[in-house]
């Protein structure tokens, strides 16, 4: 049964990174200007026009990477998030983490321009300390002495505190030059905004670093899974692990939505469907998650990109299109 398990769990994300790959092949291809497969083929191999190096080059493959590196951590952020509260419905743009980010990012490209490197690589560490400190309010807020942490109030106050940091931000944008209300407005909307190779190498060192340790503590996980006082009596340093786990997840989910934008739902939606495929054991759930979300997202980015040609729907209102009756359906049955 288990080496069952595990064949099925290594098939599915086998089955994930191979869809990946399909939708990344056609990506390449689809925008205002088609490129043939022959023509994607051969500028990647040194050939092409200028202009189709510039759009495969410069547009569309940091793009694409992009996309696939945000879905990976949100969804594993999500992931995390739902594994240390017990809770199914938990997911950083839920719980106001995503908005807590960005309104750090917001502020900070409101008065300083992201044309240069420098700031590019300065963003995923401003959006860790806005991400970190609503992060620290909603735990303040939710815990209750001799209780604990309830989950059904850690999605209340999160949604609550997520409500209040975008009204700052309306209230924000009200003072600012036509050009950065534009921008703002963008992001708030979930476009990934961050298209060039810069805002990658900004993004890149955040994911290569703490998806292998999240997947490193996958077994911690499984074991604060069963309760409290089975994890004490296995040795397991309950408020170390929960402290570092949380930190890794606020710091997956500050670094993607800082070059990402306010994307929702994706860590809500990529572990419920790892989930759904492989069961909850974390080992495989944590990986197949992070496949998951860079799938939904990429393939959300595709149709955002090329569906009202020349126009754009920002990637986040088609994650949204998605992710919004998944929700109420996960609400209803949580009732039930």
């Amino acid at each position: 049964m288990h080496k069952a398990r595990s064949v099925r769990a290594y098939a599915v994300m086998a089955a994930f990174f191979v869809l990946i790959v399909g939708v990344f092949v056609v990506s390449m291809n689809m925008g205002f200007t088609r490129l043939s497969p022959l023509e994607v083929l051969s500028t990647l191999f040194g050939g092409g026009t200028d202009k189709q190096k510039l759009i495969l080059f410069e547009f569309r493959l940091p793009r694409i990477v992009i996309s696939v590196l945000v879905g990976c951590g949100l969804a594993l952020s999500g992931a995390i998030l739902q594994g240390l509260s017990r809770n199914p419905l938990a997911d950083p743009g839920i719980l106001g983490i995503n908005a807590g980010a960005g309104l750090a990012v917001v502020l900070f490209i409101s008065f300083y321009p992201v044309k240069t490197a420098a700031p590019a690589f300065m963003l995923p560490v401003l959006a860790l300390v806005g991400a970190g400190l609503t992060a620290a309010l909603i735990y303040v807020l939710s815990y209750k002495k001799g209780v604990g942490i309830s989950p059904v109030r850690l999605i209340l106050v999160g949604i609550a505190v997520a409500a209040g940091i975008h009204a700052a931000m309306i209230v924000l944008t009200i003072r600012l030059e036509p050009q950065n209300y534009q921008f703002v407005a963008i992001w708030l909307a979930g476009s990934i905004w961050g298209t060039n190779w810069k805002f990658v190498l900004a993004l890149l060192p955040w994911i290569a670093v703490l998806i292998p340790y999240v997947i490193y503590k996958a077994n911690v996980l499984n074991v604060l899974n069963l309760g409290d006082q089975t994890a004490a009596g296995l040795g397991v340093r309950l408020e170390r692990e929960r402290l570092t786990l949380l930190a890794s997840a606020v710091a997956l989910a500050a670094s993607c939505v800082a070059v990402g934008g306010g994307i929702g739902f994706v860590g809500l939606i990529g572990p419920h469907l790892a989930r759904q495929l492989i069961g909850p054991k974390h080992q495989f759930l944590l990986p197949a998650s992070a496949l998951a979300g860079g799938l939904l997202l990429i393939v959300a980015d595709t149709i955002g990109r090329t569906m009202l040609q020349p126009s754009e729907i920002p990637t986040g209102i088609v994650v949204a299109v998605i992710g919004a009756p998944y929700f109420l359906y996960l609400l209803a049955k949580s009732k039930a």
